[in-house]
């Protein structure tokens, strides 16, 4: 917006007026703001997801309305809107004024009185919203995103059986009970060498 002077009541007047079938012009007017500088508003309603690509009122506007939940309901809009700027800082204040009109000259390829318009808009919206509340939402939901539901685990198949009987081989008399136990794998060489190690090593001798 070119001004923001007027953005705190234009957005007192979502809250205090009735939700129109369209937001347009006619009706900004309507509420009191008939100067140019405020025509912009509509754009912005648009891009924070107040209103359709037509002016429809969308959901988040009538949430907005709701006096308890409208300052957290604003906050989740700029995080929507502005996620990017907030890789600068998780805390956007007016310190990080320079950052912000930077991250909009090199993302919108604007001019600097142009993205000096852009970061006052931003930190007048700031100011309206609870970003806490934000925070928290983002949080809860990122802890919901994490918890997946459990892989199962395909079990390790073998080419020979796990459990062979114990074999037994008599040696001078004696016999004694020899167990096996096979490593877990898919390669058929491994239990080959194995074997012919047994065969070599104590029935052939």
């Amino acid at each position: 917006m070119t001004s923001v002077k007027n953005l705190s009541a234009i957005f007192q007047k979502i809250i205090e007026g009735a939700a129109p079938s369209k937001f347009t012009i006619s009706h900004l007017k309507g509420l009191g703001f008939s100067s140019s500088n405020d025509v912009g508003v509509l754009a912005l309603l648009k891009d924070l997801g107040f209103l359709t690509a037509e002016g429809v009122p969308t959901a988040r506007y009538h949430a907005y309305r709701d006096r308890t939940q409208s300052a957290g309901v604003l906050a989740e809009a700029i995080r929507d809107a502005y996620g990017d700027l907030f890789l600068i800082n998780e805390q956007l204040s007016e310190k990080d004024k320079t950052a912000v009109e930077g991250k909009f000259k090199q993302v919108h390829g604007v001019t600097d009185r142009v993205a000096a318009e852009q970061g006052r808009t931003f930190f007048a919206l700031l100011k309206l919203a609870d970003m806490s509340a934000a925070v928290k939402q983002v949080q809860v939901d990122g802890a919901k995103d994490v918890s997946l539901p459990p892989v199962p685990i395909p079990p390790v198949t073998s080419p020979l059986p796990l459990q062979e009987p114990p074999a037994r081989v008599a040696l001078g008399g004696l016999r004694y009970n020899i167990e096996i136990h096979l490593p877990a794998t898919k390669d058929i060489e491994v239990f080959n060498a194995i074997f012919k190690s047994l065969k070599e090593h104590l029935i052939e001798h």
